[in-house]
């Protein structure tokens, strides 16, 4: 059975840490989508580690680790993530497996994509510039590189006809680049991802579910950035959903058991695109601040905002969320009051639906108004032994949204979560 983890909001909802806890109840743990601009960071003893491509799984020796064919690689960024964890003490070798139809990001996909963003001016979709949006393009429009290409004594053949394909398209743009260093880094990472044991993923994950092992499917990114149902234009290039576990691992729907769903207690972006609950003032800034609302991978500072039930039912149903995960409820523990978007007021009529298009639209959020519950919640260790305003908050979130909520995580380290 294959049970699927993942973020229901705009991203960084804090699934680093959870797939970290749930690992030790898991043989596997596989990534199916998205490329280094994921940044699952887990704190161990007060050790920050934030994962790009490697699963979450990795930190635990008894758990298998699969980068599948959804995802795209940049193979320098890879090994330099390989290199920091083992200079953390962390064991990689046979525990990491690759598919060999995973996608490979070039050094001339970044020069595409920063060229693109660019060009774009005032509508950029904030990219964060490592050439996922030209690999899943290539990938769709039958040009791309997978990683088993790399064993293939026609490689270089194939890198150069993809090369000159890009710089073709480079001419379209007023952009200056060269690339001299970066290829000679690349293809130098390329020979130390040889050194990995590349498989035939489908065939490698489904002989594992045959002899009944336990996998975690753990998604990037989040459910509003998904390529078809997020809020696009301003989304990710893959699909961040559910159904994306069984295109991006090769494995059949009816092998979905769990459906783990990740919020945040409040919501935050990154980047361009609509954020109805956007907070633009002193609360906004609070949030940021506490939340250490920054980036993993890029530095940039998010944008926070209420919690969005509209959106969260929406991503609910998209996925088919079984249980709910609360993280990071210790950001708000300061607050008098705290509000809940409940509805939107479209183009000035109410609705509990997303709009086709945000950005075509005037959406204002309505709120409900709770109680803050002023309280440290670092010493609850039970969910009887938190406040009774939080005990609220969460049954008006569960009443509105009719999932259970398994697992609550009050504080960034690994051991502050309760567990239903």
């Amino acid at each position: 059975m294959v049970d699927v983890l993942l973020g229901l909001q705009w991203g960084d909802e804090g699934k680093g840490k959870i797939v970290d806890y749930l690992a030790p109840k898991y043989d596997m743990v596989a990534r199916f989508q998205g490329g280094p601009n994921a940044g699952h960071t887990i704190i161990v003893k007060d050790k920050k580690i934030v994962l790009h491509t490697v699963p979450s799984g990795i930190l635990h020796p008894n758990c298998l680790n699969l980068i599948g064919n959804g995802v795209v690689l940049d193979p320098v960024i890879f090994n330099k993530e390989i290199t920091q964890l083992r200079a953390a003490g962390v064991v990689i070798g046979d525990n990491l497996v690759i598919s060999k139809k995973t996608q490979l990001i070039l050094p001339t996909h970044k020069v595409l994509d920063a060229a693109s963003e660019a060009a774009k001016g005032a509508s950029k979709i904030g990219s964060t510039l490592k050439g996922i949006g030209p690999t899943y393009m290539d990938k769709t429009g039958r040009n791309g590189l997978r990683v088993g290409d790399i064993l293939s004594s026609k490689f270089k053949e194939k890198y150069e006809a993809l090369k000159q394909k890009h710089l073709a398209l480079i001419k379209n743009y007023d952009f200056e680049f060269d690339i001299t260093e970066q290829e000679k880094e690349w293809f130098a990472n390329i020979e130390k991802l040889k050194e990995f044991s590349l498989v035939d993923g489908e065939y490698f994950i489904n002989e594992k579910i045959k002899q009944g092992k336990k996998v975690l499917a753990e998604g990037a990114q989040g459910s509003m950035l998904d390529i078809d149902f997020g809020t696009y234009p301003f989304v990710t290039s893959s699909n961040t959903i559910t159904a994306s576990a069984c295109t991006g691992l090769g494995i059949a729907p009816h092998h979905i058991g769990e459906v783990i769903g990740i919020t945040k207690a409040y919501c935050t972006r990154v980047g361009s695109g609509p954020f109805p609950s956007e907070l633009l003032d002193e609360t906004g800034e609070q949030l940021r601040k506490q939340g250490n609302e920054f980036g993993s991978t890029t530095g940039r500072p998010r944008r926070c905002g209420w919690l969005d039930l509209v959106a969260l039912n929406y991503a609910i149903m998209l996925n088919g969320v079984t249980q709910l995960i609360l993280t990071k409820a210790d950001v708000m523990n300061n607050f008098d009051e705290i509000k809940i978007a409940t509805q939107y007021k479209v183009d000035g009529k109410i609705s509990a639906q997303l709009p086709y298009d945000m950005m075509d639209s005037t959406v204002e959020p309505l709120y409900e108004t709770l109680k803050g519950w002023n309280s440290d919640l670092a010493n609850c260790t039970t969910k009887s032994s938190l406040p009774s305003a939080f005990q609220a908050y969460l049954d008006f979130v569960t009443k509105n949204t009719n999932v259970p909520f398994s697992m609550i995580s009050t504080g960034p380290e690994r051991s502050q979560l309760i567990v239903e």
